[in-house]
Parts: C-alpha cells; structure tokens; sequence
C-alpha cells in the first residue's frame, strides 16, 4: 500500500475521555506508523498538551496539527524539546472575546501561549489547563493576537455554549463546541482541515491517500477533508453526516477496527 496521511483527532478517538489509552489502539497506531503511513495527530490540545500523547504512540518524527489547526510541528529529536514550530496562525481575538464575555460573564478566558501555556482573566481549576497559567487583566488577556482563545464553563455543558454562539453570533473567527463545556476560537478559516492540506503538499500525499478519524465537532472540517473520513462511536449526528463512515467508540476499539485497512 503507498503511503497514507493518516490524521488522528486525540480525545475520544485515541485517548477515552478519562485520559486513557486502549492498548490495542496504541497497538494499531504504532503499527500505522511502522508500516510507513504518515501518522499526523491532529488536535484541539495546546503543543505542550500533544507532547505526552505522540511519547505514548512513540512518535517522533512526522508532523502533528494543534490548536485546532492554528499551530502545526515537526517533529524533531534533535531540537530540545523534541520538536519545531512549522506555522502558526493568529487573529484579533479582542470583538469576540468582548462578545462572549459581555453575555456570559461567568465562564473562565483563557488565550493560548504558544509552547508555554495560557494567560488567563481568572485561574482554571487545577489539572483542566497544561502548561503555565498567568493571570492577567482582561485589557491584557485581549491586546495581541492569538493563535488560540478556549472558554470553558465548569458548572455548565456543550448545550450551554451551543446556545450561547447561536444566540450572539461569533463573526471573523472559526469556533468549535467540546464534548464538555468548552468553546475554542481559532483564526477565520483555520481548522485541522486547512492545516492539514498543508501538511499534504508537504508530505507531497496525493488527497486520495487520506484518512482521518475524530468524534467531535472541531473535527468536522477534517473529516470532509479526507479521502476516507471516519466518526467515532458516540461523535454527535453532524459530525456522523461529515464522515464517509463510523466506528465504534474507542473504548470499544473502534480506531483499531478503522485503521484494520492500513494493516
């Protein structure tokens, strides 16, 4: 078989919910990977939130897409922390961080620093957040461009959010609703689909030679995408429709059962 791109969303599709990795799906995964496919990680997790995930896959070369699609890395062992910034991606997040704020004070800001950690307008609960946190006045969390803004709500759920974006509107930025109660902003356009097509011409992969798997809905873009895109088991009915097929849920092995093709 030539070489496929093979992009793999993180939560619910490697990893369970809780943090877990099934071992038949590292199994398969690292399998992908030895036979030559191009195993691109593609996620909604910060750079420094992806690290631990491709040291359990043992990736260590190739690309992976973070933040939504705003920041993308190569992999590389002989930089001192194992990889470098290929692109990043910004924009004003000032108009919609205003927005959501005015109508919905109560939920927790966070913007993205880029391989160190967040500045936040009030503290994360503990262990929700990588990296370093930085508390900063508001005026300072919304004055320079951002690769990536996330709100999170820890007494609410996605339904809460979902709500909210119909209700205000969120113009010149792409969002995405987490399976909890969370709400990412990324530049206008940006998505893990756009960074991946780039990451296709660098890897010179025909687009009939790619896969992707994800179950939520930051992952739609993705999945129209691929030549073969894939829903996980318990992925909400608009990211089902996006998808050319679905799996089972990856507690259930349902990767392993996607990726049966590669092997």
């Amino acid at each position: 078989m030539e070489p496929h791109l093979v992009a793999l969303d993180v939560d619910g599709t490697i990893l369970t919910h809780d943090g877990r990795m099934p071992p038949a799906t590292r199994e398969a995964v690292r399998a992908v990977a030895d036979a030559g496919h191009h195993v691109v990680i593609s996620t909604g997790r910060s750079v420094i939130a992806t690290l631990p995930v491709l040291e359990m896959l043992e990736l260590d070369r190739g690309m992976a897409v973070c933040s939504n699609g705003a920041v993308t890395i190569a992999l590389d062992s002989s930089e001192p922390q194992g990889y470098r910034i290929e692109e990043t991606v910004t924009f004003d997040p000032k108009p919609a961080m205003n927005l959501v704020r005015e109508h919905a004070p109560h939920v927790l800001a966070a913007v993205e620093e880029v391989g160190v950690g967040f500045k936040v307008a009030r503290p994360y609960p503990e262990g929700v957040l990588w990296g370093r946190q930085v508390v900063v006045p508001w005026e300072e969390l919304v004055a320079k461009p951002a690769t990536r803004v996330t709100f999170h709500d820890p007494e609410g759920d996605s339904d809460d959010f979902l709500e909210l974006v119909e209700r205000i509107g969120l113009h010149g930025v792409e969002y995405a609703v987490g399976y909890t109660a969370w709400l990412d902003l990324a530049p206008e356009g940006v998505s893990k689909g756009s960074a991946l097509e780039i990451v296709r011409r660098t890897l010179r992969v025909e687009p009939g030679l790619t896969f992707a798997a994800g179950d939520q809905r930051n992952d739609l873009e993705m999945l129209r995408w691929a030549a073969r895109g894939v829903a996980m088991g318990d992925a909400p009915d608009e990211v089902v429709a996006a998808a050319d097929e679905q799996t089972g849920r990856v507690a259930e092995d349902g990767l392993v059962d996607a990726l049966r093709p590669f092997l």
